[in-house]
């Protein structure tokens, strides 16, 4: 008998309604992530050092060594993305500042989003510490992060050195700008309550907005008496 995560896989209506969920979520987000960027800005108009700047740009590859500061690989020669450190989400209200932003390789960038999109986190109290922290002795066997960083450094001493000595570095990286650790503490306690309400009412709004519009197309496409 289909269990019913199988049957949902196969169900075509309950595909239609998870995409419609997915849809109006993903709005909700790109509003979140909008108004982040804005406040980024604000805050940060100020400091010393801009994240667009080249000085930035030349620190972060100096530091990195041009290398994806979670797995290492050369990203000269890897696919390469703008990765925030603290996900520019409801969780963990990341900001686009300097000392948050950083470049990696996409498969990093895309398998730390697993922890990034979690209400609370069990191994660190950050996204990014999170990720390097799945060394493989703290979570479930089917952990799919630590799944990733075997296939990265497939012996468990290797593997364990190298994520702590990753999970340092970026620490150190980010020591060296006071403003964000400055604005950090109050901001991760007191924002993700704010970013939520403004996620759900922007699903609310999302809905409202739907409904209306679809009510006058309907009328409008009704025959005249």
């Amino acid at each position: 008998m289909a269990s019913w995560g199988q049957k949902r896989l196969k169900d075509p209506i309950l595909k239609l309604r998870s995409a419609t969920r997915r849809a109006k979520s993903d709005v909700a987000n790109k509003l979140i992530s909008m108004f982040l960027h804005e406040l980024s800005r604000k805050i940060s108009q100020s400091w010393s050092v801009k994240v667009d700047g080249e000085e930035y740009g030349n620190l972060v590859r100096k530091w990195f060594n041009t290398q994806c500061p979670y797995c290492c690989c050369d990203l000269t020669n890897t696919e390469s993305v703008i990765e925030h450190l603290d996900g520019m989400n409801r969780y963990r209200v990341g900001l686009h500042v300097p000392g948050n932003v950083l470049m990696a390789c996409r498969r990093c960038n895309s398998e730390k989003r697993r922890d990034d999109s979690l209400r609370v986190l069990l191994l660190a109290q950050s996204g990014w510490e999170s990720f390097l922290s799945h060394d493989g002795t703290r979570c479930v066997t089917l952990c799919r992060t630590c799944r990733y960083w075997r296939s990265i450094w497939n012996d468990d001493i290797e593997r364990r050195l190298r994520l702590n000595e990753n999970l340092q570095r970026i620490r150190s990286f980010r020591s060296g700008f006071p403003e964000l650790l400055q604005v950090l503490p109050s901001f991760t306690q007191t924002h993700p309550e704010l970013l939520g309400k403004l996620y759900s009412d922007c699903q609310t709004f999302a809905e409202m907005e739907t409904k209306s519009l679809l009510e006058r197309v309907d009328s409008g496409s009704k025959p005249q008496s």
